[in-house]
Parts: structure tokens; sequence; C-alpha cells
């Protein structure tokens, strides 16, 4: 037996082919590539440096405070565009709901890709955790991956506040 639909029969997949004009949903499986994509980049850049000679770059606190403020935006953001269109129900000028919907994914996407990263540089220091200047580089290296992953927490939250919702007076 195939997979198929017979016709008059609905499918079976619960998933409805995107309207046109509409976006889909971010894939979380995409976003784990990214990450693990990122993880791959930030490993062999601290080799790539550290067999030519050169110290690998570390994470300052100025980056953590960026990405927490980023963080913080777009959980903001979020908030305020889910209480405007999801729970009052009110119009949004489609221009800056496409706005706010591409922030929203892009910066998945940017979190994805750096929280990768920042795991690859911790995981390049590791093994060195017996001193103090390695064990920085990790922890500061873990807190920037953990961040990253709250700027694509909030960048998934905000896509999600940007969807319409489904008018409950309207029957197909």
């Amino acid at each position: 037996m195939s997979g198929g639909t017979e016709p008059g029969q609905a499918p079976r997949d619960k998933k409805e082919p995107p309207r046109p004009g509409s976006v889909r949903p971010t894939s979380r499986r995409l976003l784990v590539a990214i990450a693990v994509l990122g993880v791959a980049i930030g490993v062999t850049m601290v080799k790539a440096i550290e067999s030519g000679g050169g110290v690998a770059p570390a994470v300052s606190w100025l980056t953590l405070i960026a990405w927490a403020f980023l963080a913080a935006l777009l959980f903001a953001a979020a908030r305020n565009t889910n209480q405007r269109i999801q729970v009052r129900r009110e119009r949004m000028e489609p221009s800056r709901a496409v706005f706010l919907l591409m922030i929203g994914k892009a910066s998945a996407f940017v979190g994805a890709l750096c929280a990768g990263v920042y795991a690859g540089f911790a995981l390049s220091f590791l093994q060195a955790m017996g001193s103090s200047g390695p064990r920085n580089r990790v922890i500061m290296a873990a807190a920037a991956a953990v961040i990253s992953v709250l700027v694509v927490t909030a960048g998934l939250l905000l896509e999600r506040a940007c969807r319409i919702p489904e008018d409950p007076d309207e029957t197909p």
C-alpha cells in the first residue's frame, strides 16, 4: 500500500501546505544543523589559529552583554507583538509584521550559528581546563553559547507571535 491519498480523502500528513504569500515556520532541524556547522567552524578556527602560531580569540564581557541585550530586546518585541496580534487581535501594518517576522527568523539563524561557534570555542579549550586562562575561556564561551540559545529562543517566539490568528467566525 502506498502512502498517498485516494481521491476524496484528506491527506494523512497533518501538515498543511502554506497558504500563498505565507512563510513557513523555521525548522528546528535546520537550526540544529546550523548549530552543528557552527561547532565545526569554532573548533576549526581555534585549531587553525593556534597551529599558525597565533592566539585564539577569547570571548569578552562586552560580547556577553551585547548578546544578552539583543536577547532582551527580542523577548520584549515578541511579548509586545504577541499581545497585539494574538491577545488583543489588533491589526498590524503588513510591512511592520513582515519586518518583525524576518528579524525573528534572522535572529534564530544567526543565534544558532553563533551558539555553535561559541560551543566550538568552549570545546577547543576544554582539554586545558586545569589552568585559569583556559578555564575562563571555556566559561565565557559557554556563557556566550547559552545566551546565543536565548537569542534563538527569542527569535522563534517573535516569529511565532507574528502568525495571523485563525478567525473563529470564518468557516470554510
